[in-house]
Order: structure tokens, then C-alpha cells, then sequence
């Protein structure tokens, strides 16, 4: 119950404060739910909050991998609404073979962790809609949403140990412990404000990546002209998809292109614009603070870290090399 109320507060300030109305929200409030419900079925004994459990808990791994396509991979699309699947047919599990529901829960949650773990880990390039400025922080959220998934549908493992060592009465201790660790785990980076994204055009899918060649120089070549030109990299909202669309170069070929041609991805290759750009700006004067924000840094903490990959050193301390010399 406790979790629940956690969660219910930072579903409010996410609706609220931060003003984000989409798929995370849909999660925050689904992980609410699903505490509150437990709290019903396993401590207050609620008799039909047990017939809902299952049921609630079942939409919170697929509206996990919803809100990740459309938060990092692609807009929502029709093909989302398949997902819904996943409810009515625990539901029919339910009344008709209730012993599997044992399997088909924590097959669930294992699937769609192991579906967002996996493309996490193909890197940054793999989530086009990221803002390129938030590096691989995204990426490393995701990954932690995904384990957490998998990790939840470990419980039912240690359940059946406990019944096994005749200590069946842990069961609802076991429930609830497990699941308010991953439902507020997964309810607070939903909050994370690298997972944020801004609103763009319609996405196009791409097609698959050429092999390595001149029409990579050819990419590049459009790349820097336009990175010269227009400075899209002091955009702090800049994506990956964005930059795809204004120079007319599909997701993967540009991706493709600029990790063949400087060993980069794409945040790295943005990041490293912007760092050049504010090390002119604190040479010109300017304070840190005002040279992060003019090169298209949203965070102090992501305008450090790339500082520091880069340089080898601080803001402040590389300024004080420079005016040393």
C-alpha cells in the first residue's frame, strides 16, 4: 500500500510537474495499480482483488516495452494495439488452466525484459528518439527496467522453494517485497528526465544499413556541411530521428556512416560538436554554466560527463590549462 501511495504521488507530479502525458505515464499508473491491488489480495484480503492481480500484472510487461518503442525506438503505431493481447489471454488462462498462470506470468515479464535489455545493449544508436545530448543514460535506464522485469519473475522460483520447505506463509511477503521493489524501481526512472523526448514529425522506418563504402564519405560529407551550416547540435532536443529527416538519410545508413567513419555513434559525434562549441565560448568569456547551455546541454551532470570524455579534465580546470599557456 505504501508503494502504492509512492507511486501514486510521482504519477501526479509526472502528469503535473513535468507536464509528460504518454506511455510512461500509462506505466507509472499501471505499477501504482498493481501495488495497490497486491496490497488488497495478499495483506487485506480482498477476495476479487486475487482474480485481478494476474491480470493487472500481466499489461505491466507489455506496456513496459510500449512505452520504450515509443519513448526511445518509433512513434506509436497500430501495431501497439496487438499488445492488448497480453491481458485477455491471461484472463482466459485464468478460468480455464489457473496452475499455468505460474508459467505464463514469469515467461512474460522475462520476454519483454529480455526484448528491452537486448536492444539496449545494441547502444545508443538502437534508440533514434533520445535526445543525443542524455549520451548512453537512456540506454543504461532501459536496461535497468528490462533486468527488473526479469528479476521480478524470479519471485514465483522462491516461492515454490518456500512452499517446498513448508514455510508457505512468506508467499505474500514474497509477493510484496518483490513486487514494490521493481514496481517503484521502475516507477522512478520513469521519471528520469533522459527519458524525455520531444515531439517530431512522423517517424519513417529505415532500411537496411549499406555496406561500408564511399557512400559513407558521400553521408559524411552532407553531415559536416550541415553540422557547419545550421549547428543542429545546439538543439539540447536534438534526436537522432530528427537529424535522419533534415538531411533526408535514413536512421541506419546515418548511423551507420558516422560509426564507420570516426568510431563513434551518433551521441558521441554530437556531443563531442558541443563540447567544441562551449570550449569556444569559455575561451570567448563565457561562465560554465553559460557555455553548457549555449552548446546544447540540458544537464550539468551530462555536460560533465562528455567534458571529461573528451578533454580528460573539467570545464574549469581545462580553462585554467588554456589561460596558463
Amino acid at each position: 500500500m505504501f508503494s502504492a501511495l509512492v507511486l501514486g504521488f510521482l504519477l501526479v507530479r509526472l502528469l503535473v510537474v513535468d507536464r509528460r502525458h504518454g506511455p510512461l505515464a500509462m506505466l507509472l499508473a499501471l505499477c501504482a495499480l498493481q501495488g495497490l491491488i497486491i496490497s488488497l489480495a495478499q495483506h487485506y484480503m480482498v477476495a476479487g482483488a486475487l482474480y485481478v492481480q494476474p491480470v493487472t500484472a500481466s499489461m505491466i510487461p507489455p506496456m513496459a516495452w510500449v512505452a520504450f518503442q515509443a519513448t526511445a525506438v518509433r512513434q506509436l503505431a497500430v501495431r501497439d494495439a496487438t499488445h492488448l493481447i497480453v491481458p485477455c489471454m491471461v484472463l482466459a488462462v485464468m478460468f480455464l488452466q489457473p496452475v499455468a498462470l505460474d508459467t505464463v506470468i514469469p515467461v512474460l515479464f522475462v520476454g519483454y525484459g529480455g526484448m528491452i535489455v537486448w536492444t539496449c545493449l545494441k547502444g545508443a544508436d538502437a534508440l533514434p528518439r533520445m535526445r543525443l545530448e542524455a549520451g548512453e543514460i537512456p540506454g543504461r535506464i532501459w536496461q535497468i527496467i528490462g533486468w527488473s522485469l526479469i528479476a521480478s519473475a524470479f519471485s514465483d522460483g522462491l516461492i515454490v522453494l518456500v512452499q517446498m520447505l513448508g514455510a508457505g506463509y512468506l508467499q505474500p511477503w514474497i509477493i510484496s517485497i518483490y513486487s514494490s521493489t521493481t514496481l517503484i524501481l521502475i516507477g522512478a526512472l520513469t521519471l528520469s528526465g533522459a527519458l524525455s523526448t520531444s515531439a517530431s514529425e512522423p517517424e519513417e522506418e529505415s532500411p537496411s544499413p549499406r555496406e561500408a563504402g564511399p557512400m559513407d564519405a558521400h553521408v559524411m560529407e552532407q553531415l559536416e556541411v550541415y553540422m557547419t551550416q545550421t549547428k543542429p547540435y545546439l538543439n539540447p532536443d536534438l534526436t537522432m530521428s530528427q537529424l535522419s529527416r533534415r538531411l533526408r538519410i535514413p536512421v541506419k545508413q546515418l548511423s551507420g556512416a558516422i560509426n564507420r567513419v570516426t568510431g563513434e555513434n551518433v551521441s558521441r559525434y554530437i556531443n563531442a560538436a558541443r563540447i567544441s562549441a562551449a570550449q569556444r565560448a569559455l575561451i570567448s568569456g563565457d561562465s560554465v554554466t553559460s557555455a553548457m547551455l549555449e552548446a546544447g546541454f540540458n544537464t550539468k551532470s551530462n555536460f560533465n560527463r562528455e567534458f571529461q570524455r573528451i578533454t580528460g579534465t573539467s570545464p574549469s580546470d581545462w580553462l585554467s590549462n588554456q589561460q596558463a599557456r
